[in-house]
């Protein structure tokens, strides 16, 4: 008998990957019906049995949390009922639908095993990966089905370690999956709760925020506080003067040489000149001390993901987002072991002259590694075993294939683990003690010894440039020049990326994980910005912000609530503390500090006040309002919106920064009365561009219509921008249910686009008049047309169909599908699914 083992990993390149390394490069592959994952099919053994393996994907997260659809409204619900509101786990991304793609191939199999990333999120999406296949496959005789599921434990995507993994199959942590649920639950409530609340009070009030989404987060405020808190100390910041004595001494031969001053600086200018009168009288110094001390600079414990992102931030110029980005792909590709892990310690039985080995063929450090294997590894210093992944090493060999920022940080890596590997940096300090009367001058040189580690980090090599002067005891020193120095006591600087990921780590803000996730969302949220050196600069809305909370509640800022918080999540994911009591304890805790940030939001918004102009003040006189006729101010920055001084209403828009917005002649929506807009998106005559109506677009008025839809969407039967009025047919391109709009403005330029998707048709380039007719084409559907020529001849026809139209209508970005190619190749036109034909747009 044979049984059927599905194998399940968490990113398609890496499925490909085991597949290929376990079966020895004999699996044959085939595409998934969901066109995101592949599958990969080979004979073997499985415990001691003739096995089939089936080896596919998960693109992440199989499921998310989200509230009910009813409580997604944001006018309709309250903010404080969203910490009693029920969850439901939803589908990650409903467009692969993978829970019945997981489940199709796993149907009928005896076994499950999961090769998802080893750490708390992956340990989540196995048993996501559990509920989509456990319906489908054979139940085990004793009725448990988690006795057919198994859990494969690696670090690096390597012959040795994937098959030692199979050989050493475990189960799934069902407690730290919990953890990780017990996160997404709160994250999503508290940050929803206050996020919307905030959102609405202060978009409401206020017109240059230039912020989509005003949100709060347990985690990514506490890292704007970091930002905005250097912001403060800096600004508060006030210049004190000091004076220094700068001396210059020369020996016999007149070589000369600059000297420090014991004292160091001063605050008062007088006494500063007291002391120097005193110098220059004594005329001179004495050397009364020369000594020489062996120091040396430590190599790096073994690399892990926070000082990954910190060196990549701070000496390659990479975000952490980015950072991790790559890392990921190199380790997907076999390049790098897993690059999420806390640990610098080596384990006790891991190959270093192996993976040394693999480098000493690169033509930049293959040298370095030579040299290192030739002279004896040293013993690695000792670091921290958080009991999760090895430290980041290389896998194999890639200097020379890699290129870009891949290239970089591939290198990086590699010198890293190097450099781990070898001696310590050694030099001899020599300092020179002087006595010039009664005041103490010294100089300092450093001479180096042996450079060690520096060899593979020539950036952290000791500067020899100042050596200490060839100087006995008791020599007389002449004095050549002594002078006072007035400088001022200069503010820190803005916090670099690198310094805020220290800062975040010490006060357990986040995990290597999410690290970089809340970073990035600070400057997307235009909290801060990111500037030369890549320091983060707060805005006027992220102090705004900061200030606004500890003006309300302290601990919203605070990384103590959180860094509590993750130490409790910790306790769950290693079953020391109850999941339900943990999470209650710590929503019951947020729900109250929301209901205080409500009643005392005005203190806020006193700061806001000063800060920002209203909606009132804001914009420009755009377009009229349907209920007063007056005219709506465009208002410009995020989220940009309409806003009616005299109704106080706000209808958002389009932002200026994706396209063009303008008004549409002297049009009207026949519903409701406002003026309609043109909005036309970058990207020439392959844009998507459309009229609206702002009240429409904000409260959609037929079935179907999604907020922001524009009127390629509405059914209205008459009013002449409507896909009824002005739809040509139904969407040319496979799998569409949209419907090919005239572009109202594309006069000359003559083109429809599609309501869903990008299937354009240009038509009758330089033509003064085009318009649709009610007749429909009797051959494909579509509906008929007349077009005036320049010439003021015209066409009357369909322009799918008619021959003359052939080379009149373009249909390169039409999408067309291959039974309509083949009819456009022969001289007729692709079908178009007239009116009645599916998808009339919605």
């Amino acid at each position: 008998m044979t049984v059927t083992v599905v194998m399940v990993a968490e990113k398609p390149m890496l499925a490909d990957s085991i597949a290929k390394l376990l079966s020895d490069g004999k699996a044959t592959k085939r595409k998934g019906w969901n066109n995101a994952c592949s599958v990969s099919e080979y004979s073997g053994q499985f415990m001691g049995e003739r096995a089939f393996f089936k080896v596919t994907s998960t693109c992440g997260h199989v499921m998310s949390v989200d509230f009910p659809q009813k409580y997604n409204n944001w006018e309709k619900t309250d903010p404080s009922e969203l910490y009693s509101a029920p969850i439901h786990k939803i589908e990650a991304n409903p467009k692969m639908k993978m829970n019945d793609y997981l489940a199709s191939e796993a149907k009928g199999a005896d076994y499950l095993v999961l090769w998802l990333d080893c750490d708390k999120e992956g340990e989540n999406i196995c048993f996501e990966v559990v509920d989509a296949v456990q319906p489908a496959m054979r139940k085990p005789a004793n009725g448990d089905f988690m006795n057919a599921v198994y859990r494969a434990h690696f670090s690096a995507i390597t012959e040795k370690d994937i098959k030692a993994a199979m050989r050493n199959l475990g189960r799934p942590n069902k407690n730290e999956a919990l953890a990780v649920d017990a996160r997404q639950e709160l994250d999503l409530r508290v940050g929803c709760s206050f996020t919307r609340f905030q959102t609405k009070y202060f978009q409401g009030k206020y017109g240059d925020l230039d912020s989509s989404v005003i949100s709060f987060g347990p985690c990514q405020t506490p890292t704007l506080a970091f930002c905005v808190t250097r912001h403060d100390q800096i600004i508060q910041f006030k210049p004190e003067p000091y004076w220094v004595i700068q001396t210059t001494f020369e020996d016999a031969e007149k070589t000369a040489m600059r000297a420090e001053w014991a004292r160091g600086r001063l605050f008062d200018r007088e006494v500063a000149s007291m002391f120097l009168d005193r110098i220059k009288k004594a005329g001179g110094a004495t050397v009364v001390d020369v000594s020489t001390k062996k120091s040396a600079k430590e190599r790096p414990q073994a690399l892990n993901t926070v000082e990954l992102m910190r060196i990549a931030s701070a000496s390659l110029g990479l975000s952490p987002a980015t950072t991790m980005h790559v890392a990921e792909s190199l380790y997907t590709h076999g390049y790098i072991s897993y690059p999420r892990t806390e640990t610098t310690s080596y384990p006790a039985n891991f190959d270093l002259r192996g993976t040394l080995a693999q480098q000493t063929g690169d033509k930049v450090w293959g040298a370095i590694a030579s040299k290192v294997l030739a002279e004896g590894i040293n013993k690695p210093r000792g670091g921290d075993d958080k009991g999760d992944h090895p430290p980041i090493t290389p896998m194999r060999a890639g200097g020379s294939v890699l290129g870009g920022d891949s290239a970089r940080v591939y290198e990086y890596v590699v010198r890293h683990f190097i450099a781990t590997l070898m001696r310590n940096c050694t030099y001899d300090v020599t300092t020179v003690k002087l006595m010039c009367g009664e005041e103490e001058f010294s100089f300092l040189g450093r001479q180096l010894i042996d450079p060690g580690f520096t060899v593979a980090f020539p950036w952290a090599g000791v500067d020899e440039d100042e050596r200490a002067p060839n100087v006995k005891k008791g020599q007389k020193l002449g004095l050549k020049s002594a002078v006072i120095d007035a400088r001022e006591t200069s503010p820190p600087g803005y916090l670099t990326e690198s310094e805020l990921i220290t800062l975040m780590e010490k006060h357990g803000i986040g995990t290597d994980a999410s690290i970089p996730v809340h970073i990035n969302t600070i400057c997307q949220r235009n909290y801060v910005t990111v500037e030369t050196g890549r320091r983060l600069v707060p805005t006027r809305l992220g102090v705004c912000l900061i200030h606004g909370y500890l003006a309300v509640d302290r601990e919203l800022v605070l990384p103590t609530m959180r860094a509590e918080l993750e130490t409790q999540l910790t306790l769950i994911a290693k079953g020391e503390a109850d999941y339900l009591a943990v999470k209650n304890h710590a929503l019951e805790q947020f729900r109250r500090k929301f209901v205080f940030f409500v009643q005392n939001v005005t203190r806020v918004d006193s700061l806001f006040g000063v800060s920002f102009t209203t909606l009132t003040e804001a914009g420009k006189p755009f377009s009229r309002c349907g209920k007063c006729r007056r005219f709506m101010k465009l208002v410009e920055s995020r989220p940009a919106r309409l806003y009616c001084s005299n109704c106080h209403d706000a209808y958002p828009v389009p932002s200026g920064r994706d396209g063009s917005l303008k008004t549409f002649g002297d049009k009207q929506c026949p519903l409701d009365g406002f003026d309609l807009l043109y909005w036309q998106g970058v990207g020439g005559k392959l844009a998507r561009s459309y009229a609206f109506c702002p009240f429409c677009a904000a409260n959609p008025p037929f079935e179907g219509m999604k907020n922001g839809d524009g009127c390629d969407h509405c059914a209205h039967p008459s009013c002449p921008q409507s896909y009824i009025s002005s739809g040509l047919c139904g969407c040319t391109a496979p799998a569409c249910e949209g419907v090919l709009v005239l572009d109202p403005q594309s006069t000359g330029k003559w083109r429809f686009t599609c309501n869903r998707c990008p299937a354009v048709i240009t038509a009758f380039e330089g033509a003064k008049k085009m318009k649709l007719k009610e007749s429909e084409c009797e051959e494909c559907g579509a509906r008929e047309v007349t077009v005036t020529l320049k010439d003021e001849s015209k066409f009357v026809g369909c322009l799918l169909c008619a021959p003359e139209a052939k080379d009149q209508v373009n249909l390169n970005h039409a999408h067309l599908t291959a039974e309509q190619q083949q009819r456009q190749a022969s001289g007729q036109r692709g079908r178009g699914r007239g009116r009645g034909g599916r998808g009339r747009g919605g």
